[in-house]
């Protein structure tokens, strides 16, 4: 808790981002080429696909530029339930405050490859509830990292994150092929985990702390 009330404390900007919201434009013009890539190998999109993803360093987070594919696990709800998803699970990696997994539906929230020796993202000081800006076209939906996959597979995110980004949240259907951009923010838990409004307000400050230190 001590660590979240040092980041939400007031810092000392420069340049334009001012106290506006980051644009999607700005946040982009950050992330645009790997310099300093933090897993050993490329990640895949999918099982099947290429190793083509990075994860990469940059001051103050990780990024990577990937896919989205919709993740339904969790709380079982209209949207997100053995009927709506072949492979839905009951559970997520974290858990809101009360015990309960993730609600997909609600809340969002993106996929992370279990750690491995390829990338231990808690190396980087990424772990369960970390603040995450999404970017896909013009939008950012801001979100946490709330549950884990295979070890080499990227770009996955919850029903609530793709309907927030315009993209179709349909886990059987929807989802976007390319074009997504993860960023995800060290040292930056939000709490409580399973509020949305907690992961915007930390998440836009950490946001504008990104761009005017990169």
């Amino acid at each position: 808790m001590l660590a979240l009330l040092l980041l939400l404390a007031p810092a000392c900007h420069s340049g334009t981002a001012g106290d506006s919201a980051p644009t999607a434009r700005q946040l982009l013009g950050k992330v645009g080429h790997c310099d300093h890539p933090v897993t050993k190998k490329p990640l895949q999109t999918d099982e099947d696909a290429p190793p083509t993803v990075e994860v990469c360093a940059k001051n103050g987070a990780v990024f990577m530029k990937a896919d989205m594919d919709v993740d339904c696990d969790g709380q079982q709800t209209e949207q997100c339930n053995s009927s709506t998803d072949c492979c839905f699970q009951n559970q997520t990696a974290f858990d809101q405050s009360d015990g309960k997994p993730l609600n997909a539906a609600k809340l969002p929230y993106i996929v992370l490859p279990e750690a491995s020796q390829n990338w231990n993202w808690q190396h980087d000081g990424i772990g369960g509830g970390s603040a995450v800006a999404i970017i896909y076209h013009d939008k950012v939906e801001y979100a946490i990292f709330g549950d884990t996959d295979s070890p080499n597979k990227a770009g996955e995110a919850s029903y609530a994150a793709a309907k927030g980004l315009g993209i179709d949240p349909d886990p059987r259907t929807g989802g976007a092929e390319s074009g997504v951009t993860y960023i995800i923010f060290e040292h930056a838990i939000v709490d409580p985990i399973e509020s949305h409004r907690a992961a915007v307000s930390l998440g836009e400050k950490l946001a504008r702390r990104f761009i005017n230190h990169n």
